[in-house]
């Protein structure tokens, strides 16, 4: 059953614009391989943190919106936990 997500990721803030496309490009291959689809992503930009996270007080903000089965939500959290990039994420599934 497809549902409808939300994940913002938190980047480190030294990652440069190529580097940041490719991230977001390998995230959205994950949902897509999967069969799911990508609604909408919204690059919030440099943005200073409220706290630090792991050393750093700023981040490159991005959500995207997507929808995709439980199963491939799951797989690209796993994938997230994984990249030394992002160093802050939170999955959500959006009400309908």
């Amino acid at each position: 059953m497809v549902r409808p997500y939300e994940i913002m990721l938190v980047l480190q803030p030294g990652l440069e614009e190529e580097g940041v496309d490719a991230l977001l490009e390998r995230l959205m291959g994950v949902v897509t391989g999967e069969g799911g689809t990508i609604d909408n992503v919204d690059r919030w930009g440099k943005r200073r943190t409220a706290y630090e996270l792991q050393g750093f007080t700023e981040g490159f903000y991005v959500v995207i919106d997507f929808q995709a089965e439980p199963a491939t939500a799951s797989e690209l959290e796993r994938i997230v936990k994984l990249s030394d990039e992002i160093i802050r994420h939170l999955l959500v599934r959006r009400d309908n």
